[in-house]
């Protein structure tokens, strides 16, 4: 890790804590809350940290209109409180949606609102996450997906136990059950969910004048996943079922360090996270124009075809300044999720080599010198949809 934060401070990357993410402190509670909703009066003693939510860009369909983001669609605030007891982690996110939208029924194609967390397997190297959305091939993420329901979302309830009695057990009994899973992803098409009993997660979500309140309890350790050591990564997720016409718009924040209070553990993993790019942002712009633009949209930049690459029009709001580094130098470390041969067989993201791996089509650029990599971090980083 030492030689990790080295290799930042070498290329100029340095901690600017007034720009970075804050970190979540993870409160230890007496009470077991390995099942505990919104409205559990633990939360009380906890303090929230305000989030920023990404709209989240990434081609899904060859449909070039539909696959442009929206410059409309704004960055999201969110607030996040977190509690442990030892043995179970449990955290509760809030945040505006002025519209409700419910799923009606397991089978129903209405759009839903809802939201994910989602941590990476192995956190030990924070310079090499797996990427922010759905993971990336040998970086595997798990992650919690809880949709809004028919049967829970339009009632605010006054007590858990009111929500045990009302809805729980009768929904148990009839079969429809919430639809809360869980899933170990290393990418696009290397998806599994978690159908054992090694995923005892609750979920939960609750709605009342404009915002949401989402609830995840669930073990540190598992057999797919080790949260103990006193540090660790998470990532959060929410969507909007009244912007899901024609894809889902999913607005997602960077990695940020969790601490769990009074444990022992990793400081550096959460400094590292909060480093940010100091370089000439102007000449970043301009090497990315130079070096990018014929390949990837981003910002005023849109002369590429639109399935040719990712697009970075937001790449800043939600990539760490670690993966833009390693993007750029690397290239072939992460191959981002979106790529689909069958319909976009006229610009493929990567190729495969004899044993199978994913050979990235983009070159790496890592001739460059250390302050131009530098500034194109910067520049990057600069990527941002407004917040709201």
């Amino acid at each position: 890790m030492k030689t990790v934060i080295k290799i930042f401070i070498l290329f100029g990357l340095v901690l600017v804590a007034a720009s970075a993410q804050d970190q979540i402190n993870a409160m230890k509670v007496l009470g077991n809350v390995s099942k505990i909703g919104p409205l559990s009066r633990a939360w009380l003693s906890a303090k929230y940290t305000d989030v920023i939510l990404y709209p989240h860009t990434i081609i899904k369909k060859i449909n070039h209109e539909s696959s442009m983001p929206d410059k409309n669609v704004k960055a999201k605030k969110a607030r996040i409180k977190a509690l442990y007891d030892g043995e179970n982690l449990s955290l509760l996110i809030e945040w505006k949606d002025d519209t409700q939208n419910i799923q009606e029924n397991c089978c129903s194609k209405t759009h839903a609102d809802g939201f994910a967390l989602q941590f990476p397997v192995v956190y030990d190297d924070v310079a090499k996450l797996p990427y922010i959305n759905m993971g990336s091939k040998n970086r595997s993420v798990i992650v919690h997906l809880r949709n809004a329901t028919e049967k829970n979302s339009d009632v605010f309830f006054e007590s858990l136990q009111e929500y045990f009695d009302t809805y729980y057990k009768p929904v148990q009994d009839s079969a429809k059950t919430d639809y809360g899973r869980v899933f170990n992803s290393e990418g696009y098409r290397f998806v599994k969910e978690i159908k054992d009993d090694s995923a005892l997660v609750v979920m939960y979500m609750i709605y009342k004048d404009g915002t949401w309140k989402g609830t995840l309890s669930r073990p540190l350790k598992a057999e797919y996943l080790d949260l103990t050591n006193g540090t660790f990564p998470v990532s959060i997720v929410t969507w909007d079922g009244n912007l899901s016409n024609p894809e889902r718009i999913e607005h997602i924040s960077s990695w940020i360090g969790v601490k769990l209070s009074g444990e022992s553990g990793s400081d550096e993993l959460l400094d590292t996270l909060k480093i940010q790019a100091e370089g000439d942002i102007d000449n970043g712009k301009t090497l990315a124009m130079e070096n990018c633009a014929a390949c990837h949209n981003f910002a005023n930049s849109v002369t590429a075809p639109v399935s040719m690459a990712p697009n970075l029009s937001n790449i800043g709001g939600y990539a760490t300044a670690q993966y833009l580094m390693e993007s750029i130098t690397d290239p072939s470390a992460v191959v981002t999720p979106g790529y689909n041969p069958n319909t976009q067989s006229n610009f493929p993201w990567y190729n495969l080599d004899e044993a199978g791996n994913h050979i990235s089509t983009m070159p790496s650029y890592d001739w460059m010198d250390e302050k131009s990599i530098e500034d194109l971090v910067a520049y990057f980083k600069t990527l941002k949809a407004e917040i709201e």
